[in-house]
């Protein structure tokens, strides 16, 4: 928004005497002195005038003679002109003329605005010269200071030109956000299957991300009409409310996966009972899987390097759930689904998922990221495509890792039957030697391969047999939705270490000096990150749980937590850096899981969070992210607003903060750190999306602030 420097010095100049006015159009213009009101005798008012008239030609006469008086009036009178009557009479609009006035009095108006704007160059230029002569005269110990003062001033004017962009779009630009259409509940931006299809997308691609200018949502969603807050952890990992997510229930009872089928639907509940007799056994499965590795049982997977793992096609996440309680993370993935989601039922009982396809494009994670992947009827034809699906998750296990396919494709009773089918496992099973991994063992349906742990088997296959080894330009260590390729990745990687030569699980989350070196790290600077999100930790808690326990007001219905107070599950931590937030939560004691996201255009450690055996993601947070709303408990972000603002702006602080409505759930939190103009920025806008918001100030450090925020709970009305 300009500022009228020159109107402004103009007022101020002419303040400073108490005989020279200002026009203004809220007064009326007055002509000559006819419109004067007197009382007395009006001869006696016109003899007092003319000897007045007579006295001042006599004075103006005296002081015309005196240059020193002439120079100083002269600049006076050009920028506030006197427009009380003078000798020289009145103008016919009214006002009196003046010798020392050029032209009307706009010209005048004019040619002052132009004399200040020389004159403010001039100021400029001559400041910028003493400044330049004084900066090479400052010490070197000094400039540190000085740097850090601009880095505040040049962060201050981001904050303040921020401000002014949005207040000069208008009054209807600062209005509250409204709420989006009852067909948005479970909208996600950038998966439109139906605009998918009008572009020619088939065969399962009409699923995949597709994210274009107009994919993102400017309104806020509203919960169905009877959502209900989650039941608290571990409560909520086996019973979930129906109506807060979108299922039928011909869907619930026709569920054919093998983790589908361990739900039943009880008038507002599903349960999910996935010890009971009466459905089929995630324990056992489990337990099958690890005697297939050699193990005695899924308790010994820790031992074995195994602890994370990337579940394809989840089903409903009772794998992942059981294996929860073994210290194993499990991240599901799966298609974008309208109905029946197997993502959005997975992420309301309080377990890791995020929507996944590997039709078109790379995974968003970095090459060798997991220990173990996991396909239970997943719904994927590996075979498909010249096996390039199993390309990808090559890719993404690390060296020595494990594939589990369960499969009624892999059943050898059924190749008797079905011809098609036996020619599909075997090419399956002819491409995964290939790719060198071994087949450990098949039972039933099951079938689990090993990766290999050496570089040197690629160079020992025959000439021709295998997708060849990507060179180092293709082989990008942390592809972004990049396209699936047809070479095997990751073996540039300085990070190839097999999974028995790592520490195991909790040890591995504090890598050694070798380690940290490999991301041009050291000991200290990991030890300061966790040292200070400990502290956060700890301060997060102790104000988020007056504001939970005291004077927030009780729900509808529920009674106050009793101790332990497991009002969080779902935490994002939107730049997570190290993972320091992950760690410090699960130190505490907290039983939480955190999506660590690793900004696009920030530095890259995505490596280092999941070599921690925490589980991440790369995003580009001007798109959507990759989840169903009404997702997380908590969302954290530290930094954030400044790396966003410090790059070409590609999208606005509203743009994220609407994101971040749409996947928080109602009555979750908003915890943002970040420079204290940033944050009073972003404190004006939470008024627009209805969060009751504070400001805290950080001890610590005085030039960053907290933002505290919590998502109201709005009802939408039951038609």
């Amino acid at each position: 928004m300009p500022f009228d420097l020159a109107g402004f010095a103009l007022s101020f100049i002419c303040s400073s005497s108490p005989t020279i006015q200002v026009i203004t159009m809220s007064r009326p213009l007055h002509r000559g002195v006819s419109g004067l009101r007197n009382s007395g005798n009006s001869n006696d008012f016109w003899e007092s005038q003319v000897k007045d008239k007579a006295e001042k030609e006599d004075l103006d006469r005296n002081r015309s003679s005196d240059p020193g008086y002439l120079s100083l009036r002269f600049p006076c009178r050009f920028f506030c002109p006197d427009n009380s009557p003078s000798k020289y009479g009145t103008s016919e609009n009214g006002f009196a003329s003046d010798p020392f006035g050029i032209g009307s009095p706009r010209s005048r108006h004019k040619l002052t605005v132009l004399f200040l704007k020389l004159s403010l160059v001039v100021i400029v230029i001559l400041a910028l010269t003493g400044s330049f002569w004084w900066t090479l005269s400052i010490s070197t110990s000094s400039r540190g200071h000085i740097f850090h003062g601009y880095r505040r001033l040049q962060e201050q004017l981001v904050s303040d030109l921020w401000d002014i962009g949005e207040l000069s779009l208008g009054p209807s630009r600062v209005k509250d956000i409204e709420f989006c259409l009852e067909e948005s509940e479970n909208h996600i931006p950038c998966f439109n299957v139906s605009e998918n299809l009008a572009l020619g997308y088939s065969d399962g691609d009409e699923y995949d991300r597709l994210c274009g200018q107009g994919s993102r949502q400017s309104c806020l969603v509203l919960p169905p009409v009877n959502y209900k807050i989650p039941l608290r952890w571990p409560t909520g990992r086996d019973v979930i409310w129906v109506a807060n997510v979108k299922i039928t229930g011909q869907e619930v009872f026709t569920s054919g996966s093998l983790t589908k089928r361990m739900m039943m639907l009880e008038e507002e509940q599903i349960s999910f009972r996935s010890a009971s007799l009466m459905f089929d056994g995630v324990e056992d499965y489990s337990h099958q899987i690890a005697e297939m590795i050699g193990l005695r049982n899924e308790s010994n997977f820790i031992q074995a390097g195994v602890r994370t793992i990337l579940d394809i096609g989840c089903g409903y996440g009772s794998f992942g759930a059981h294996l929860f309680s073994k210290l194993l993370l499990t991240m599901c993935i799966a298609n974008y689904e309208s109905s029946g989601s197997q993502v959005q039922l997975t992420l309301e009982r309080g377990l890791p998922a995020m929507i996944g396809s590997l039709n078109l494009k790379q995974l968003p994670y970095p090459s060798l990221s997991f220990d173990m992947l996991h396909c239970a009827r997943c719904g994927i034809d590996w075979d498909k495509k010249d096996g390039i699906f199993l390309i990808e998750v090559d890719r993404v296990l690390k060296p020595g890792g494990y594939f589990v396919w369960t499969s009624p494709l892999t059943n050898a009773q059924s190749f008797l039957r079905n011809k098609e089918k036996q020619k599909s496992w075997n090419f399956v099973r002819d491409f995964a030697e290939n790719l060198c991994w071994e087949l450990m063992s098949q039972q039933d349906e099951t079938v689990l391969w090993k990766k290999t742990s050496k570089k040197n088997c690629y160079n020992s296959r025959k000439p021709g047999s295998g997708p060849p080894i990507c060179s180092k330009g293709q082989d990008i260590e942390s592809p972004y939705y990049r396209p699936l390729q047809n070479c095997i990745g990751g073996t540039h990687s300085r990070r190839w270490l097999p999974i028995e030569e790592r520490p195991t699980w909790p040890s591995r989350s504090n890598l050694n000096k070798n380690e940290l070196a490999l991301y041009g790290l050291n000991s200290e600077e990991l030890n300061e990150d966790t040292a200070n999100y400990k502290t956060a930790v700890r301060n997060f808690w102790s104000l988020l749980s007056p504001l939970i326990f005291s004077d927030h007001p009780k729900r509808p219905g529920d009674e106050d937590p009793s101790p332990p107070y497991n009002m969080l599950r779902n935490v994002l931590d939107m730049n997570a850096r190290y993972g320091g937030l992950n760690a410090a939560l699960l130190e505490a004691g907290k039983s939480v899981w955190v999506m660590n996201v690793v900004p696009t255009n920030g530095p890259n450690y995505l490596p280092l969070i999941l070599e921690r055996g925490y589980v991440g993601v790369l995003h580009d947070w001007c798109e959507a992210f990759p989840t169903y709303p009404r997702t997380y408990d908590m969302v954290h972000a530290e930094g954030l607003l400044s790396l966003e603002t410090s790059q070409h702006q590609r999208c606005t602080i509203l743009d994220l903060f609407t994101e971040i409505d749409r996947l928080l759930r109602p009555e979750g939190w908003v915890i943002i750190r970040d420079t204290a103009p940033l944050i009073g920025s972003a404190r004006a806008l939470t008024t627009r999306l209805k969060w009751d918001a504070r400001v805290v100030e950080i001890e610590s450090n005085s030039d960053e602030r907290l933002l505290i925020c919590q998502k109201p709970f709005f009802k939408r009305q039951a038609i």
